[in-house]
């Protein structure tokens, strides 16, 4: 493995720089509103549930259109849809604040507004965390992941403090306000890059496909689908602290809202702490080390907070579980961006938010309903047990290794010159690949098989299927449809450097007179067209 690139380093990189500051100011300002819609709430209602239900109605939306944001990313340009997102959250703020300084708000119209902005950061997220992989080289991308944390806890350390004084002196319309202005930057940031455009031969996916595409290749990529369980596991039980700790400010501890603020930043401390923590950590440790040690020290935090402790013994219990925040979802982040080739990136990050926010979402309803339906003690030691759940789950299906995997493109298709008048979307396409293997290697090369067959249908083909000749038993044919000829190409496009040790290793199986042949044949389904087409087209190679 190649030496990690200190964290900072990545600041080298103008582009990620410039956009890296200007999301500071935006940063700061969904921190001040989340501050005063969580403490507004507060005084617009007594119920522990609905104070909790501030932050599903922020990480609901994240949760159910995350995955077609990811198809955005995937296939339209990410800075478009990011200035498209900030705009349509701009917007939202001005009319949060403009409701709240008439006095219009009630506590399902605050919801309703923080839904909408969720909304718009379900739609920026996936573009956003796949343009960093686009930003820096694949050596960087840990330390950019980190930084991008430490920028957003860095203000999570001052924001909460200023919100607090801000809802404080001037209430909650101001800070409102301020939500509202802060996104003027990364907008200004936005329109003033300018990348470079990504050219490709192929035709922009449909989006029906490729949100399809998106599922299907999670789902048959075993180590996604463990690191996003285990993203969905964190944020159930994690969010408890932060949905619950308005209530815990006000009547267990007895503060204000600047007491509130000054907790918030001493778990944004913390998280910077942990961020900074984070390259030292991965050089020591596994992944599945790391997991547990944030698991374990989250589960800490809750179990001290549920003795009721004085305010300044808390804010130090913020401190260690901000860190452990940071470290736990820093790592599950930097395991789906290194595990994921860049076509379908945005549509994996989009889900790992799915199943990360999806997990806040409910345990924001979850452990709001336990704190109202029998006390703050019970919902934190149930949040604490379940936190200890998460770390025992790594016993059963530990994260992914940190083995370096090559998903650039392999760049080894060469479409075949075919005598039928095909065009993009003809179809189905059957191909069919036939090899002779000897009886002896017959284990070896089924092994190879049932991952190619993973590999297929992870990428888009269908009725995947193994055949073997009941007269020549050393023939076997590997079959599989795909539903267009653009659809085949694209199939083909989308293997990695990773993927072409399976084909080399089948390659040296074959045993034939003859190289490996391929034969690529569209269904007719008309005795008419039948009797016009010729039968099939039979090429070598794979």
């Amino acid at each position: 493995m190649a030496d990690p690139v200190p964290t900072l380093a990545v600041f080298r990189n103008p582009a990620f720089r410039n956009l890296w500051v200007a999301t500071l100011a935006s940063n700061f300002g969904g921190i001040v509103q989340a501050i005063g819609a969580a403490w507004l709430m507060t005084s617009l209602t007594s119920s522990e549930s609905m104070v909790a239900l501030v932050q599903s109605s922020v990480t609901l939306p994240i949760m159910i259109f995350s995955l077609a944001a990811g198809v955005f990313a995937d296939n339209f340009d990410r800075r478009k849809v990011m200035l498209g997102a900030q705009a349509f959250m701009c917007v939202s703020s001005i009319g949060l604040a403009f409701l709240a300084f008439e006095g219009w708000l009630t506590p399902w119209l605050l919801l309703a507004f923080t839904f909408l902005i969720g909304c718009g950061t379900a739609l920026n997220n996936p573009s956003w965390q796949a343009t960093v992989g686009d930003l820096v080289s694949k050596a960087e991308l840990p330390a950019a992941v980190s930084v991008n944390s430490i920028g957003f806890n860095m203000m999570r350390s001052v924001g909460p403090a200023a919100g607090g004084a801000i809802v404080a002196a001037f209430g909650a319309a101001a800070a409102f306000a301020v939500n509202a202005a802060s996104y003027i930057a990364i907008i200004a940031a936005l329109f003033a890059w300018k990348p470079k455009p990504k050219a490709s031969r192929l035709p922009r996916e449909a989006f029906g496909s490729a949100f399809a595409a998106g599922l299907r290749y999670v789902a048959m990529s075993p180590g996604l689908v463990r690191t996003i369980l285990r993203a969905f596991l964190f944020g159930l039980s994690a969010i408890a602290l932060q949905a619950l700790l308005p209530v815990i400010v006000r009547d267990t501890l007895g503060g204000t809202s600047l007491t509130y603020g000054l907790l918030l930043g001493a778990f944004g401390v913390g998280a910077v702490a942990g961020a900074m923590a984070n390259q030292r950590l991965r050089q020591r440790f596994e992944n599945e080390a790391i997991i547990r040690i944030a698991f374990g020290g989250y589960a800490i935090c809750y179990l001290a907070l549920a003795l009721s402790p004085p305010v300044v013994v808390a804010g130090a219990v913020l401190f260690l579980a901000g860190s452990c925040w940071v470290i736990a979802l820093s790592l599950l982040n930097t395991t789906i961006q290194l595990s994921t080739p860049r076509w379908v990136v945005g549509r994996v990050l989009a889900l790992y938010q799915t199943g990360t926010f999806g997990g806040m979402a409910a345990g924001s309803w979850l452990w709001g309903a336990l704190a109202e339906g029998s006390s703050m003690g019970v919902a934190l030691i149930g949040a604490g047990v379940a936190m200890g759940l998460g770390l025992a789950f790594g016993f059963l299906s530990p994260m992914p290794d940190r083995a370096e995997m090559r998903l650039d493109p392999a760049g080894t298709f060469v479409e075949p010159t075919l005598s039928l008048d095909i065009q993009p979307r003809s179809g189905p396409v059957m191909v069919m690949v036939d090899f002779t293997i000897d009886e002896a290697d017959v284990p070896r090369f089924l092994a190879l098989m049932a991952d190619r067959r993973r590999i297929r249908i992870r990428d888009g083909a269908g009725q995947w299927t193994l055949l073997r000749d009941m007269e020549n038993p050393d023939i076997w044919t590997e079959s599989y449809h795909v539903p267009t000829w653009v659809e085949y190409i694209r199939h083909h496009e989308r293997r990695t450097e990773e993927d072409i040790e399976n084909f080399k290793q089948l390659r040296a199986l074959h045993r034939g007179p003859e190289p490996i042949r391929v034969h690529r044949m569209i269904e007719r389904h008309s005795l008419a067209e039948l009797r016009t087409t010729p039968g099939r087209r039979a090429s070598k190679g794979v």
